[in-house]
């Protein structure tokens, strides 16, 4: 039986979630032409994860895949000394630039605006810095203007899509009688006037029915969004930015979402330099890498979490998307886990870290039995016990 904590927790339903139920998500780099994407990429790209760790799987160019820096990953390791390590890592597509007009094909346009519906949130990098020697593309540097072009490109696709969906639904009330064309074409016509009024589709507050209609669509609009701002390194030091206030208030009036203030330039020679000589660097320059910040906080943007399995053979995160309940997680072991679930066997990473051992954590009581309906949590430690025909127990 869960302790009735975790069902007073159940009984306040979160908001439910727009985008993929999937545990394989990932986020794009967006931007105009000539804000630092592309260097912000090829830095995070020296950080991935060697390709061949993904048998099986592609890795394009364009995509890396960063370990999550996690305190708690690491301390299981010390504590374990397993003899596989495996942790949770994020995803990251570099986009090509947009320009103005991108809706109607202008530049890489339509490929661009399909590279951000093949992401599941959006790394939004705004340059914050003037240098002669890079040009910008609408020949001067505005933070605030990038941000409303940007925004209403992917509005004006999304009202293109809408348009085209509400074309084909009302040919379809003309030969059924489906309630659900209905309510789905009501939705849309909502959807549509939210978007003509220059907002942003995961800005509303929609239903958990609705919602299940609009993650069918994949909008570009419903994708969260973190704010990168590019400054150079002697503003970043100095955590001053003329443009930062402004940003700030835009940022404010539309949704206020994640702002994180980086260095582009000063993270490229960072990870160009030894590791000592970059710890140096920092302390005399009293700087700090936003890179561990930026991978977090994407990771968490795109509504992904992970749990721990942690023993001798091996400590490894496991990723899920929040809101997932214990059998759906352990799917994400293996299959037969999900279908034969019995139980999870749950302790939380604070009461191991502080009571030293799985057995003084049982001997406190804090080693739980959870049931179907738990809802797993971030650092969960958890043993799942299933049966499937001829499979037994794990």
């Amino acid at each position: 039986m869960p302790p009735k904590a975790s069902k007073s927790k159940e009984a306040a339903p979160e908001r439910p979630i727009l985008g993929r139920f999937s545990s394989h998500l990932k986020i794009g780099i967006v931007g105009l032409p000539n804000v630092g994407k592309s260097i912000l990429f090829n830095t995070l790209t020296k950080l991935s994860i060697p390709a061949e760790n993904f048998p099986f799987c592609t890795i394009e160019p364009n995509e890396a895949r960063i370990n999550i820096p996690d305190k708690r990953f690491d301390w299981l390791c010390q504590l374990y000394k397993p003899k596989s390590e495996v942790a949770a890592y994020l995803e990251i597509h570099d986009i090509a630039g947009l320009v103005r007009g991108a809706h109607e094909g202008q530049g890489l346009g339509n490929n661009f605006l399909s590279h951000i519906r093949a992401v599941d949130g959006i790394f939004h990098v705004l340059r914050a810095f003037e240098d002669p020697e890079i040009i910008h593309v609408d020949d001067s540097v505005d933070p605030v203007r990038d941000l409303e072009t940007i925004s209403e490109e992917l509005r004006l696709k999304d009202i293109e899509f809408v348009d085209r969906r509400l074309e084909d639904l009302e040919k379809s009330m003309k030969r059924s009688n489906d309630k659900q064309l209905k309510i789905e074409h009501e939705l849309c016509e909502k959807v549509k006037a939210w978007l003509k009024d220059g907002k942003d589709v995961r800005l509303g507050d929609w239903k958990a029915a609705d919602v299940e209609i609009l993650n069918t669509f994949q909008l570009l609009t419903a994708k969260p969004v973190v704010y990168l701002v590019n400054m150079n390194e002697r503003d970043y030091q100095r955590k001053k930015n003329k443009f930062l206030p402004k940003i700030h208030a835009w940022v404010q009036n539309h949704g206020g979402e994640t702002i994180i203030p980086s260095a582009v330039f000063l993270e490229k020679n960072l990870v160009d330099m030894p590791e000592d000589e970059a710890a140096k660097y920092c302390e005399e320059n009293k700087v700090q890498s936003a890179i561990p910040k930026i991978i977090k906080t994407g990771f968490a943007a795109i509504n992904l979490i992970y749990f721990f399995t942690a023993g001798p053979d091996e400590v490894k995160c496991w990723q899920i998307r929040r809101q997932t309940k214990a059998p759906q997680a352990a799917g994400a072991i293996h299959s037969d886990f999900e279908k034969g679930f019995i139980c999870a066997e749950v302790m939380k990473f604070e009461d191991l870290k502080e009571l030293g051992s799985e057995a003084a954590v049982k001997a406190a009581g804090k080693y739980r039995q959870e049931g179907k309906t738990y809802v797993v949590q971030d650092g969960d430690i958890i043993f799942f016990k299933f049966n499937v025909s001829g499979g037994g127990k794990k």
